[in-house]
């Protein structure tokens, strides 16, 4: 069963109703052994892409993973991008703003850390926890120093995405591609991972009072993904809604639409002018003696 990336991308313009949008699809794998091989034949691949894009030095790219707690974006991101070069791929996980990130734009504390040319950069939670997290608790605003005049909710989220389409269509120009995705979950299936890391002592760590508080406004939540996604995807920084309530399969599915993404990228290993041609074979002499 092959996967299509097109049946997971929400098109520009779209009004998303997350309610239409599964959370488990058909498995793409047919046992434990089949995934392992299809996950590692990707992986390959993807490594071999990731080479020639650090060689290449022309594009970066930024992928984006937004979802509610327990989707499953840090074991996404490990398994799908195991293969990577460490020396070309950054990770950046944002947690609760700091002091000095208050003192500046909402999208200071991202912007600094977009990937350079040849690199691939992973943003855990990202920009978009501003017009997610923040839209669900509008009292945060208040603690962004922003003027008086400038909070004004029927206009602030507008604007927000306005400045986020100019970013990723300013980063798109310079070279910079955007792949954002957003791992759908059930309720019932948080509920249950929610379970298995109260029972299961290795897992405590991952759980916190926080997490029931947020569970509370999951409906809030769902409203501010369906028109964050609808007003933010584009042709040139797609959001892709992946099904999260199978793990496995959810990796399937992105590390598919990654290594497609670079395969369309027009890719080649430099050539060397003549100058270097020359350097390198008196250099090959030398070493033969």
């Amino acid at each position: 069963m092959k996967i299509e990336s097109k049946n997971f991308r929400v098109r520009e313009g779209e009004k998303v109703r997350l309610k239409k949008w599964p959370t488990k699809v058909k498995p793409f794998y047919k046992s434990k052994e089949h995934y392992q091989r299809l996950l590692e034949y990707q992986t390959r691949e993807m490594s071999a892409r990731q080479g020639l894009f650090y060689a290449h030095d022309r594009y970066a790219l930024l992928l984006i993973f937004q979802a509610m707690d327990a989707a499953g974006k840090d074991g996404a991101i490990k398994h799908v991008l195991s293969g990577i070069n460490p020396q070309g791929c950054e990770v950046f996980s944002f947690k609760k703003p700091s002091d000095e990130d208050m003192a500046h734009d909402f999208l200071w504390r991202t912007t600094r850390c977009l990937p350079e040319r040849g690199r691939i950069g992973i943003f855990n939670r990202s920009y978009y926890e501003e017009v997610l997290v923040v839209r669900v608790h509008p009292e945060l605003l208040q603690a962004q120093k922003l003027p008086a005049e400038l909070i004004d909710e029927k206009k602030i989220w507008d604007e927000r995405y306005r400045s986020i389409l100019d970013l990723e269509k300013h980063l798109y120009r310079n070279g910079t591609r955007v792949v954002k995705f957003f791992l759908h979950l059930s309720k019932e299936e948080q509920r249950r991972r929610f379970l298995e890391r109260i029972d299961d002592s290795d897992k405590n760590w991952k759980f916190s009072r926080s997490d029931i508080a947020e569970r509370a406004h999951w409906k809030d939540y769902q409203k501010a993904y369906e028109v964050c996604l609808g007003a933010t995807s584009t042709e040139h920084a797609p959001w892709f809604v992946v099904p999260a309530d199978d793990k496995q399969n959810a990796r399937l599915i992105i590390s598919h639409i990654v290594l497609e993404v670079l395969e369309k990228l027009k890719m080649s290993y430099p050539e060397p002018d003549k100058a270097r041609r020359k350097a390198l074979q008196s250099i090959r002499k030398q070493l033969a003696k």
